[in-house]
């Protein structure tokens, strides 16, 4: 029988854009402004005008790095945008996936934020296989409530549909 490790983190299906939480993380591109699809258009549309034109003094985002945005119209306080990478299966990817989280995780601590709920960043469009991404947040996000064990922040990781989050339930050990 194998142990199986307790994590804090919450999975849902769902829309991220509907959540009341302190901060959703958006999977943003480079410019931080709308994409053509996925959760960041649905972000930028849920949010309104007013994040495109906030986004636009940011400067943009590099892979991996996190800033930080106003909710906007939509019922979370913040949006945290971070730019994971386009899956071509290079080296330094997985490391880059790892510091979406921890630099999203980092930023919602500065800023004093105790819930936030993230997307499958780059699973979707940009193409990084779920399975490897599930294993990557996850360690990525324990690691870091580990190294923060005194911080209470509700943690949620929403999936886009049923397939997705049965990923993430393997990647957490729950099947």
């Amino acid at each position: 029988m194998s142990q199986i490790q307790e994590y804090q983190i919450e999975l849902l299906v769902g829309d991220i854009t509907t959540l009341p939480v302190d901060a959703i993380v958006n999977a943003a591109n480079k410019t931080l402004l709308a994409g053509l699809g996925g959760v960041d258009l649905a972000i930028h549309s849920a949010a309104g005008p007013g994040l495109q034109t906030e986004c636009w003094t940011l400067n943009g985002c590099e892979t991996g790095e996190a800033k930080i945005t106003g909710g906007h119209a939509l019922p979370a306080k913040h949006i945290i945008h971070t730019v994971g990478p386009v899956y071509t299966g290079a080296e330094e990817e997985p490391l880059l996936l790892a510091e979406c989280y921890r630099n999203s995780l980092n930023l919602a601590k500065e800023n004093d934020l105790h819930s936030i709920a993230f997307p499958a960043i780059s699973a979707g469009s940009y193409g990084y296989p779920a399975e490897e991404a599930a294993q990557i947040t996850v360690k990525a996000i324990d690691a870091w409530q580990k190294e923060n064990p005194s911080y209470d922040i509700r943690v949620i990781v929403v999936c886009f549909d049923e397939e997705m989050l049965q990923v993430y339930r393997q990647a957490m050990g729950l099947l």
